[in-house]
């Protein structure tokens, strides 16, 4: 009976996140057309959703738990993965437009105050969504003893610590990105002042 009950908001979870994976799986079948960071972001939602959908039928289909927490965890940690990926390559296209901006000698587009931030938050979320399913097996499969049980106990914490060491990774990262991005904007700023700006005369002269 749990694991219909599951199974069903499950599968419930999976019909609503369709606002999600259908633009995910637009981006993925435009190809080229896409920026790379975009496509691997959207690979990344596909892979969430499909892990969401494995898990609604491993509930439905497996007696224990293991099969179906087992499979949550990949998923959240494939996603993530996924998602940092593409947040780095991110980084690395907003960085060559800087550059090539900086050689033509005009203003730099500034990139999105806030899509560090964002990455940050998911990378966290996964990581305690992973750790809770791994308590909640660790619960659900009784009380183990020995070195076993203490392995069990230390998992979720391991877990965590996994998913925020690299959130924190990837937030240093992005601090230095965005220091190195504003030096080339205010050089280039400089540049196309010195260069391009006509001096005024004064009236009279």
């Amino acid at each position: 009976m749990a694991h219909a009950v599951a199974a069903l908001g499950a599968g419930a979870l999976t019909a609503a996140g369709c606002v999600w994976y259908l633009p995910a799986l637009a981006d993925l079948r435009a190809g080229a057309d896409r920026p790379d960071s975009r496509r691997i972001a959207a690979a990344a939602c596909v892979t969430g959703w499909a892990g969401t959908a494995v898990l609604t039928l491993l509930l439905l289909v497996a007696e224990g738990w293991w099969a179906p927490g087992t499979a949550a965890v990949v998923g959240v940690t494939a996603t993530a993965a996924l998602r940092l990926d593409a947040a780095v390559l991110r980084r690395r296209e907003v960085r060559e437009t800087a550059r090539q901006w900086g050689r033509l000698g005009g203003p730099v587009p500034a990139a999105g105050p806030g899509q560090a931030r964002h990455v940050v938050a998911a990378v966290v979320g996964c990581g305690v969504a992973a750790a809770v399913a791994v308590t909640a097996l660790r619960v659900l499969a009784g009380p183990d003893e020995g070195a076993g049980g203490w392995a069990a106990a230390v998992a979720p914490a391991a877990v965590l610590a996994v998913f925020l060491t690299a959130a924190a990774a990837y937030a240093r990262a992005a601090h230095r990105a965005t220091d190195a991005s504003t030096g080339t904007t205010s050089s280039a700023t400089a540049t196309a002042g010195r260069a391009g700006v006509p001096r005024q005369r004064r009236p009279g002269s």
